[in-house]
């Protein structure tokens, strides 16, 4: 069995396999959608495919909505040429239950996949035109926290940004140009209203989206390459809405062991790609079942009936507590917090660390001791029962094969978000954190695990970040088995608002961070004996 269009024929086969399929004709459906897009999604990847795709999916299946999803692509190229094109953009959404149960399904709500490559004119046309298009009601994305990134730590453009700004709309590589270059062949098109909605883990979300794409829009303005109309066009939101959300669904890397579980079923052709940026995608797209989508209802163009697919559609204020809740106290802390201890303990998969009784209790203190008391309840989620679900059977789910290093890319990128939200919450509160200690010991073991050697003093792979690079500047001289080696390396780390969204300092808790530090790096064994130290 292939999963395309000519292999989806032999319905048969399928669902001796125990695939579901598609109601509706996959084909049909995407030459329906390349003549009349209705939505893009920007950043194709895994969580993606099976969730959001997942929604589209469902609603075209209930008859609730015509069209598909254009994917569009602006950082890996090779995931449209070697995972969607061959298999005719289907993919095969596998769910890990708990209990080791697993449901198959192929999903063929995602239609087109359009390199937005600037240099590539065919490409770079088709997108126009998916843009130019009256009838398109929103463009969403998840592209993560570093997608919205124009400046670096120290308030500069990124360089990929700054040529950009120089080169104009017609040269734009980053994300954020291509989008905002989008937006202006939308307005010489007539100006239709439109939806752009973050799907990302990024706190207010959707404000991020806006303040980059106007701070794009200005420059070029400044530039003379746009008129001052297309800003007003972009900042009137009775046309142009950037509404916010929260989104919730553990995404692992596709699995080795689902991988051979569909090919074993008779599925061909599933094997794990690893492009050369470092994706990892297949033809499938492993993930849990529970999931959350809330979003505030402000699309001026119409929208899909969203909650026909279980999202939660409400208004700004309610996006902002769920999101709070989330990514600043019960899922996404939790993650950040135990991913580094994990690899330096020497587990790979989340839930195996999750069994380890100083692990698990650093989970417990961050979510349920430390961020609960100061987290605002959204009302349509409640966040005691969210944090309880996740603790006994979100992390815990051996099946789910999710790995601490993947969870551990990109870390500078959130901790002002994991950790800093709740940090100024109890400065708020108390006028200091210093009644905070798993957060600390969160921070400190992100510190203490870029060193890149583990409790035993080994040799450990770091996973990506952007700032490694900065980080291990300004970690230099700190060396494993010489606790006196740390004398003020960390000053200029833990006092940087761009990192944390406060000075730890100021905060109260920047000394006790150093003193965790430097008793983790006392010797073999030293974070185990650290972790006991404070959290019992």
């Amino acid at each position: 069995m292939k999963l395309n269009y000519d292999g989806l024929k032999d319905r048969q086969a399928w669902e001796e396999a125990g695939v579901l399929l598609p109601s509706y004709d996959p084909a049909v459906l995407a030459e329906r959608t390349r003549k009349n897009p209705v939505w893009v999604h920007f950043g194709i990847g895994n969580i993606f495919r099976i969730f959001i795709g997942g929604i589209a999916d469902t609603l075209i299946r209930k008859g609730q909505m015509d069209r598909g999803i254009t994917c569009a692509e602006t950082f890996d190229y090779e995931v449209a040429d070697r995972i969607y094109k061959p298999y005719d953009n289907l993919v095969m959404a596998v769910t890990l239950h708990e209990d080791g149960r697993t449901e198959k399904r192929v999903l063929g709500s995602l239609t087109e996949a359009v390199k937005a490559d600037s240099s590539d004119a065919g490409e770079w046309k088709r997108l126009k035109e998916v843009f130019a298009n009256q009838d398109l009601q929103l463009v969403s994305f998840t592209i993560t926290e570093k997608g919205y990134a124009l400046r670096n730590p120290d308030g500069q453009y990124l360089g990929y940004v700054k040529a950009d700004i120089e080169k104009g709309p017609e040269h734009a590589v980053g994300v954020m140009g291509v989008v905002t270059a989008m937006l202006y062949e939308r307005f010489k098109a007539g100006g239709a209203p439109l939806a752009l909605l973050s799907m990302d883990n990024v706190s207010r979300n959707g404000r991020k989206l806006r303040e980059s794409v106007l701070e794009m829009a200005e420059e070029w303005r400044a530039g003379g390459f746009v008129e001052r109309e297309f800003c007003s066009y972009l900042r009137d939101e009775s046309r142009i809405t950037f509404p916010w959300s929260m989104i919730d669904k553990i995404t692992p890397r596709p699995g080795d062991s689902v991988r051979a579980m569909l090919e074993k079923s008779g599925v061909e052709d599933m094997g794990i790609v690893v492009t050369s940026k470092s994706t990892y995608i297949a033809p499938f797209a492993n993930a849990e079942e529970p999931q959350y989508l809330v979003v505030e209802d402000a699309f001026p163009n119409g929208r899909p009936p969203f909650e026909e697919a279980g999202v939660y559609m409400t208004d700004r204020e309610t996006v902002n507590k769920a999101e709070r809740m989330k990514v600043t106290v019960c899922l996404n802390p939790i993650h950040t917090a135990l991913c580094t201890y994990d690899c330096m303990l020497g587990y790979t998969l989340f839930a195996d660390g999750m069994k380890d009784p100083e692990i698990s209790e650093l989970a417990r203190q961050v979510g349920f001791c430390e961020g609960l008391p100061v987290v605002e309840d959204p009302g349509i989620l409640s966040p005691k029962d969210f944090l309880d679900e996740l603790m006994h059977v979100r992390f815990p789910n051996p099946y789910l094969g999710d790995t601490s290093a993947r969870i551990a890319v990109d870390i500078s990128q959130m901790t002002a978000i994991r950790f800093g939200e709740t940090i100024k919450a109890y400065v708020r509160r108390d006028g200091d954190a210093k009644k905070l200690t798993a957060i600390p010991l969160a921070i400190a073991g992100w510190l203490r695990y870029l060193l890149g050697v583990d409790d035993e003093g080994q040799p450990m792979e770091l996973s990506p970040d952007p700032m490694i690079p900065y980080m291990k500047e300004q970690l230099e001289g700190i060396r494993f088995g010489y606790p006196e080696s740390l004398t003020d390396q960390l000053k200029g780390v833990l006092s940087n608002e761009t990192l944390f969204g406060t000075d730890l300092y100021k905060a109260g808790i920047g000394e006790r961070i150093e003193e965790m530090v430097r008793s983790e790096i006392s010797g073999p064994g030293a974070v185990r004996r650290t972790l006991k130290q404070y959290l019992y």
